[in-house]
């Protein structure tokens, strides 16, 4: 029953949604819709697999920019990111507009994600760490048993997200990559949400951030 991955560059801002699946089961996931909801959907069904639901990371337009238009095309539920991120989800009429994207209503999630909540897509459990610092209420997804970090935002190879948006906090970006990420075996992957993976033995040793 392995779990297998693609990344999907989306909007101009090469946002890497994550479309997710259990090869047994053909359930799946995409975590952090920000546009381009055909070539995402387009990519579900040359999967041959059955959608259950939508994860969100964080607010930021370039993830959560065709939430609305995917659930208009196929209706699942939709987790995270964290209730703090609310008031960003509250500006994406505004927020798409000024930056080209299509414009987006304001949504809100099924559920708000916390701190040690799991997800499974198929038999793979994924377990919720909230990592504040880019965006108040930033969540990653982290399956122990796949080695297998879904970083969105906090994380990049040999770099990590910006703190100088509304909300943003540096100090606590780096705290709680150090005390939470850095405990995680070297070995995990880590997709994250622009640019190349890495894993977190490789940030350890070479992100100058840290």
């Amino acid at each position: 029953m392995a779990l297998q991955f693609t990344l999907i560059p989306v909007t101009p801002f090469q946002q890497n949604t994550t479309l997710l699946w259990d090869d047994c089961t053909l359930d799946a996931v995409l975590i952090d819709v920000g546009g381009d909801v055909e070539t995402l959907l387009a990519a579900v069904a040359h999967h041959h697999l059955q959608l259950q639901a939508i994860w969100l990371t964080h607010g930021h337009l370039d993830h959560v920019g065709g939430v609305v238009r995917l659930i208009e095309k196929i209706e699942v539920p939709i987790y995270g990111p964290g209730k703090s991120d609310d008031f960003w989800l509250q500006q994406l009429p505004e927020m798409t507009a000024r930056y080209g994207f299509p414009v987006s209503p304001v949504f809100q999630p099924t559920q708000w994600l916390v701190e040690n909540k799991v997800l499974h897509v198929g038999s793979h459990a994924f377990q919720v760490l909230h990592i504040p610092g880019h965006t108040p209420g930033h969540v990653v997804f982290y399956s122990a048993a796949d080695q297998l970090l879904i970083a969105g935002d906090v994380l990049f190879r040999e770099s990590i997200g910006r703190t100088d948006f509304p909300q943003g906090n540096h100090a606590d970006l780096l705290r709680n990559i150090r005390e939470k990420l850095w405990k995680l075996p070297d070995e995990t992957q880590v997709i994250p949400g622009h640019g190349p993976m890495t894993t977190i033995g490789h940030e350890k040793r070479h992100n100058p951030f840290l």
